[in-house]
């Protein structure tokens, strides 16, 4: 049974350590980024988010992209970190890649050329929604993921994979999997510095 969302939104952590052993369909997976694709909230209602969601060796591919991208840029002495890293991540069950379309964003600017450089602005919020939206569906299921940010190094590369618009800008890259250990602890910051509550 899936969790109720605040214990969701509670136990939702980045997961680094996870693999493709999952319990959850893949249809239910499609089915919980589709409805959060198409219900998250957007300034005047422009629907700009995009997503990509990707399995089986297609998840492979992109992060196969992002080891070969940093292959060509990060130090000799340091890539077997790296490739340890990028091949946890390609060690999950799916990946969902998250875009802005710019082409949408641009026009709702030329539109309201007053709130011009507010849909920028407006447009990451939506999209840091639908982010966040997607993870906590995911542990919901009792998925791991974290959310990591390769752009700009792989955009082309990504595009070109895909066969993407030239107008989708890639935004964030969330690995997902079953979880095979927990993350560690969490610290927090004092309740009273970040909420203030008038009554």
């Amino acid at each position: 049974m899936a969790k109720d969302l605040n214990t969701a939104i509670k136990e939702r952590r980045s997961i680094y350590a996870i693999n493709d052993k999952i319990t959850v369909t893949e249809d239910k997976i499609i089915s919980l980024v589709t409805d959060a694709v198409q219900h998250v909230p957007s300034a005047f209602n422009s629907q700009s988010s995009r997503a990509i969601l990707l399995f089986g060796e297609h998840h492979k591919k992109l992060w196969d992209i992002v080891l070969n991208t940093l292959k060509s840029i990060v130090p000799p002495e340091n890539f077997p970190d790296t490739q340890v890293k990028i091949n946890s991540f390609s060690a999950g069950y799916g990946t969902v890649l998250y875009f802005d379309d710019t082409s949408v964003t641009n026009g709702f600017g030329d539109q309201y050329p007053i709130y011009r450089d507010n849909f920028l602005v407006w447009a990451q919020h939506s999209n840091g929604m639908l982010q966040f939206a997607v993870w906590s569906l995911l542990e919901a299921e009792g998925l791991g993921a974290t959310l990591q940010h390769y752009n700009p190094i792989i955009d082309d590369a990504v595009k070109e994979a895909f066969q993407l618009p030239a107008s989708w800008h890639l935004i964030a890259q969330m690995p997902f999997g079953n979880p095979t250990a927990p993350a560690g602890e969490k610290q927090f910051a004092p309740i009273e510095e970040r909420l203030k509550i008038f009554k």
